[in-house]
């Protein structure tokens, strides 16, 4: 199994990095591993944590439209270049954390997506060098309020409440670009959204290097790749799980904010 590279809170509200280990022992790293943290000599059992968000970004810099399928169900063309927009570091949430339906919003969708983690300072570098700014892989949901959205004529409202960009449950070093992304609906056994991720219009690297021609990326940022087609509505009380091969599952429940 791969290594997964976690971040951590304990019930003294101490905040680590460390590699999760396969009995759910986290083995404490001294800084974030993309700035080359090393293990230390201290362990947490699986009862002294409990999961962060595996990284703690600058900013969210997202791609839409960047399947073929998910632009053809939007009813518009292919982006000729990356369409990219921004969802805030509040947006972020851990595995298991429940996402809150704004009461501004009457729609509240899924979007199932790759998620890359920068590790590296990334300023107008070509696509070559763009690979070796990539650190690991997670996996995202872009919630979206789809209602308004479409009301604003530009996404940073429907895309930037708090709550709306789990991410985890960890990273992984590796990836196969033929995994399998699927998003599934409470226990319903069939797929919402199921496609692979080398059916990306433009390919990780690639977004690395065009966004950091836009802006500078730091360590610790991450990249939104986009999600396939099968976006639909959740149901406040449903509970969203999107799983990726060779990463693993992120799963939140949708609420009412009280």
């Amino acid at each position: 199994m791969a290594q997964r590279f976690v971040r951590v809170k304990t019930p003294q509200r101490q905040i680590y990095y460390g590699l999760l280990q396969l009995d759910r022992t986290v083995r404490v790293l001294d800084a974030p591993p993309w700035l080359g943290g090393q293990p230390t000599d201290l362990t947490l059992d699986a009862d002294d944590y409990y999961l962060l968000a595996p990284c703690a970004p600058s900013k969210i810099v997202a791609v839409g439209k960047n399947y073929a399928s998910h632009a053809a169900e939007m009813g518009t063309e292919v982006p000729q270049e990356p369409l990219i927009f921004l969802k805030p570091p509040t947006t972020v949430i851990a595995d298991a954390q429940p996402i809150y339906f704004p009461p501004q919003s009457q729609r509240v969708d899924y979007e199932g997506e790759l998620a890359l983690v920068i590790g590296d300072r990334a300023y107008h570098c070509s696509v070559e060098e763009a690979q070796t700014k990539i650190w690991g892989y997670t996996i995202a949901n872009d919630v979206t309020a789809r209602d308004l959205q479409k009301k604003d004529g530009q996404w940073t409202r429907g895309k930037g409440f708090d709550t709306f960009c789990p991410l985890g449950p960890w990273i992984v070093r590796e990836l196969s670009a033929e995994a399998k992304l699927q998003t599934f609906l409470n226990d319903d056994p069939e797929p919402r959204q199921s496609d692979l991720l080398d059916r990306m219009v433009f390919a990780p690297d690639f977004l690395v290097s065009y966004i950091s021609g836009i802006m500078t990326l730091l360590p610790g940022d991450v990249i939104l790749t986009g999600t396939p087609e099968g976006i639909g509505p959740m149901q406040k009380g449903d509970r969203v799980r999107i799983e990726i091969e060779g990463i693993g599952i992120l799963e939140n429940p949708l609420l009412e904010r009280v």
